[in-house]
This record gives C-alpha cells, structure tokens and sequence, in this order.
C-alpha cells in the first residue's frame, strides 16, 4: 500500500484522562522498571550496545540517506515567537568586490527547547518534584548551566536501529488532529499493520503528521493544541525497553491528559525511563522513504553539538535506508 491509498478513516474512541493519583502510580511504576534495567547515571544509553549498532548497520540496503530534521526557523510564527536568529558578520560590503582573501562569516542563536525547531532533550532537561533523573536533585543545574546528566552524555551521538511507526497512516488520515492522542494500542496496532517489531535498544520515532499539517495549512499556537502520546502509551515503550523516542511533534498532547501536569510524557520518558527525546523532527520524507521499500527499520545517527553542560542541542538526526 503506498502512502496514497489508505484505508477510510476508523472510528475511535478518545482516550480518556488521568487524575493526578493514576499519573503518579503510572511515574512510581516506570520509574521502578527503570530503575531496575538501567545502568546509574545513563538512562536507557546501556540499550544501545555495540552489537546492537553492528546488527543496525547491516541492515543497510540500499544507502540512502534521510534527514529527519526540518529546516531552523527564523521567521516569527504562531508556533515561533522567539524564532532562532541568523545574520552575516563579514564580509563587509566594500570587501565583496576587494581583490584578495576575504571570509564569509555568520552568527546563529536559537531557543533551543522552542515548539518548531527539531532538538534533542537531554536528562537533565525536565524536572519533576525537585528531582532530575535517578533522583539528582533539582540544584545541579544553575544558571551557569547543568551539572549532571548533561548532553555530554551522548557526546559520542546516538546510534543504533531507528523504527517508525506511522499513526496516521495507520487511522488512514494525512494527519492527526491536534489534539489527538496516541496510546499504546495505536502503537501495538502500527507494528502489525506495518511489520514493524520495537525491541531493546531502538530509537522509535512516532509520526503523528505535525509537519504535514503545517505546511499544508499553515502554523498555529501548539501550546493549546497539538498531537502527541497520551501518557499510557509509555508503559509500550518500557515493555518493548526502547533508548529513544522522537516525533515530528512535542511527543506531548495538548491539551495535557493530566490536567496537573502540563507534560505527562516527558516527565515519565525524561525523568522516570531516562530516555532522551527527540522533539519536533521532520518524518515525511522518511515516511516515504518507508513506503516505498516496504521496511519500517533502518540505521538511525543522531549526532548532538558537543555542549557539555547543556539541556539540549538542535539536531539532524539522519536515517541511513
């Protein structure tokens, strides 16, 4: 089936809330399981084993390559209200036309952790009851910058097998609706329609079709609105024992399934699980890629600027078919 012939839409029951209780008995549960498969101070790094890389890299076929990351924004949007900056520094008019050595210069800054541009959430990036990861207190991080489970912790990047699974392609829609959710039962149906098994170590990228949707009708506020994992659906990914999650969204819904907990999935990923996130990827071209060689897996590099005592860094993570 290819991405244009889709089959209509099913009806489907929205997922329901979840009081502030069930929310902390679902954070208490993972973050014991997390606790008790990972190595101190790494999160769910330990998955991502050698041999696991060596198996991903075989599954190489064709070679093609995939960016997964959307072009930075620099354009103030409703999604954008403090878009990454970029100007020139040199050269200078009168140098253009100088004879001699002259170098093009330039300056970028950008809001690392905004709703547009694709970025990597470290460990230490959300904290929960004064708590970071692991139980590291809330104090280690300073104005001056994070002091535990930094981005240094994957200084050596994130490599290892990347699946996809498709939720719209899966509901038979180009796009969710914001607001929609995805729970475990969407995640456990995609892997049957799509042949597409998640297992110990792989870095699971989620398509809700948030870009798709974009550009297609134009940006809008998603901190009201917009389609991402409903919190339950984290207990599939502890069960299948992934290292990553990314989405071409914020993973999170909105509005919240929690009404206390504006972020329910990033605190149980981030803070519970010790996963790192992937935010705001661009899948549609993946997708593609996937719908045209009929494989939902592939080799997965995601490669963080080296910032040691940073929350996060903009990525382009690159998918190798």
């Amino acid at each position: 089936m290819t991405s244009h012939e889709r089959p209509a839409p099913a009806r489907r029951a929205t997922p329901g809330t979840l009081t502030e209780a069930a929310f902390r008995d679902l954070y208490r549960r993972l973050r014991e399981q997390a606790r008790e498969a990972a190595v101190p101070g790494q999160g769910a790094l330990d998955r991502l084993t050698a041999e696991r890389v060596v198996a991903a890299a075989a599954g190489v076929r064709s070679g093609r390559t995939v960016s997964l990351a959307a072009p930075v924004e620099t354009a103030t949007a409703p999604d954008s209200p403090e878009p990454a900056t970029h100007r020139m520094t040199a050269p200078a008019r009168q140098e253009r036309d100088e004879p001699g050595l002259h170098f093009a210069r330039d300056r970028f800054a950008m809001n690392v952790h905004g709703d547009v541009d694709s970025h990597l959430d470290a460990l230490c990036h959300v904290i929960f009851d004064g708590e970071l990861y692991g139980g590291v207190p809330a104090s280690t991080v300073t104005p001056d910058g994070a002091g535990a489970l930094t981005l240094d912790l994957v200084r050596d990047g994130l490599v290892g097998r990347g699946v996809l699974l498709d939720i719209p392609r899966l509901r038979g829609v180009p796009w969710l609706e914001p607001g929609e959710q995805v729970t475990a039962e969407d995640l456990a149906a995609a892997e049957t329609a799509q042949a597409a098994r998640v297992g110990p170590g792989d870095l699971l990228l989620v398509r809700v079709g948030h870009r798709l949707r974009r550009r297609s009708l134009g940006a809008w506020d998603v901190t009201r609105a917009r389609a991402g994992l409903h919190p339950e659906a984290m207990s599939f990914l502890a069960e299948r024992q992934v290292s990553v999650l990314g989405s071409d969204g914020n993973n999170d819904a909105a509005p919240s399934a929690v009404t206390e907990v504006p972020f329910p999935v990033h605190v149980l990923a981030v803070n519970a699980m010790g996963l790192h996130l992937l935010d705001y990827l661009d899948l549609e071209e993946l997708a593609t890629a996937c719908d045209e060689t009929g494989r939902r897996h592939f080799l997965c590099v995601v490669a963080p600027l080296r910032l040691p005592a940073a929350t996060g860094s903009p990525v382009n993570p690159i998918a190798v078919l």
